[in-house]
């Protein structure tokens, strides 16, 4: 604990300060001395003193100015999305034991447990508030698919049907985890919708080793990962492409990461986009999207990644590879968990 004094800037100035005011002092002394005395020491004293201002100005640059343009940086940092526990550890000194306090204390607020746990507690609320809402939308898309299967319009009688398990996955089910085999259920929903839409226009694979499929089945990722990547596709992708358009799911895994890429055959996006996109996708998770990234696009990509920093960390999430005319890829790095419990067990192998 002696040493902790010395982490604080404020304690740092008033040494550095003190140091200085004593050799103003000293220096006042030798000049009224010289004033008086015509001996030559004078000169030798003199020099010892701008050493020892020289010394100060090093130790005030290194100790005190450094260190704070380092706190600034930090600050910076933060600011643009970087979290608290990336920043630390880059510079342990503080301005005061008081802000020491309060960054402390912000690194536990912001902790991904907690935060959490409060987003958990949220939507178990909200899914009681609600629960009336749900019945109500599925008894009206069940009266609309009975009277579409009495007039014969079989079409319109399955896309209801499809509709209404889309939004019972969706709307129902408010478990931080699902298994990978429900989220691929819920895309083939998803996409049986829009083939009402598109026709043969779009057409969709999923791939999997067969030899890991049923373990890979058996993962568990957070709920509504890759159909917003997939809608994604299909809105920014295919649809703006003339002729079919060829969308694939590829799962795969790779020691203790299961990777998942929706890929595209459509228009792609340049350079500039594309480096805009990853760039944005590396910002923290408790950056949430504001009124600028909203007219840049990208919400669903960028919603399904801060949820996957929340649960897992930042070593896991999006990132996109585009090329112009060719298409888009999104990977999706994952942990291997296999429990949805809040201890969150991964399958370490």
């Amino acid at each position: 604990m002696r040493n902790d004094k010395y982490k604080y800037l404020s304690n740092r100035f008033l040494i550095v300060g003190s140091a200085g005011i004593v050799l103003i002092i000293c220096m006042l002394i030798l000049l009224c001395a010289a004033s008086l005395s015509t001996d030559g020491a004078f000169l030798g004293w003199a020099a010892v003193c701008m050493a020892v201002f020289a010394l100060l100005l090093w130790i005030s640059v290194v100790w005190i100015i450094k260190p704070y343009r380092r706190m600034e940086q930090s600050t910076r940092l933060f600011l643009e999305g970087y979290t608290t526990n990336n920043l630390s550890g880059i510079d342990e000194t503080y301005l005061t034991p008081s802000s020491r306090f309060m960054e402390e204390r912000l690194q536990r607020m912001l902790d991904s447990s907690e935060l959490l746990k409060l987003n958990k507690r949220q939507a178990q609320y909200l899914a009681l508030q609600n629960q009336i809402n749900p019945h109500f939308l599925y008894n009206t898309l069940e009266s609309i698919r009975s009277e579409a299967l009495i007039a014969g319009l079989t079409s319109v009688s399955d896309m209801t049907e499809a509709l209404a398990a889309f939004f019972r996955y969706t709307i129902s089910k408010v478990e931080n985890l699902v298994s990978v085999e429900e989220e691929l259920q819920n895309c083939e929903t998803y996409f049986k919708i829009q083939r009402y839409r598109f026709g043969e226009r779009v057409q969709l694979i999923i791939e999997c080793d067969s030899e890991e499929k049923e373990e890979i089945y058996r993962c568990r990722l957070p709920k509504l990962t890759m159909q917003p990547i997939l809608e994604n596709s299909i809105i920014h992708g295919t649809e703006c492409k003339i002729g079919v358009g060829h969308l694939k799911i590829r799962l795969e895994k790779t020691g203790r990461r299961l990777l998942i890429r929706i890929s595209d055959d459509g228009v792609g996006m340049d350079g500039k986009a594309l480096a805009d996109m990853n760039e944005r996708l590396q910002k923290s998770a408790r950056i949430m999207s504001n009124q600028e990234s909203e007219t840049k696009g990208g919400i669903a990509l960028i919603n399904v990644n801060n949820r996957i920093h929340l649960l897992f960390g930042e070593e896991y999430g999006l990132h996109v590879f585009s090329m112009p005319g060719v298409g888009t890829d999104v990977e999706i790095s994952l942990p291997v968990v296999t429990s949805d419990r809040a201890d969150m067990t991964y399958n370490v192998e």
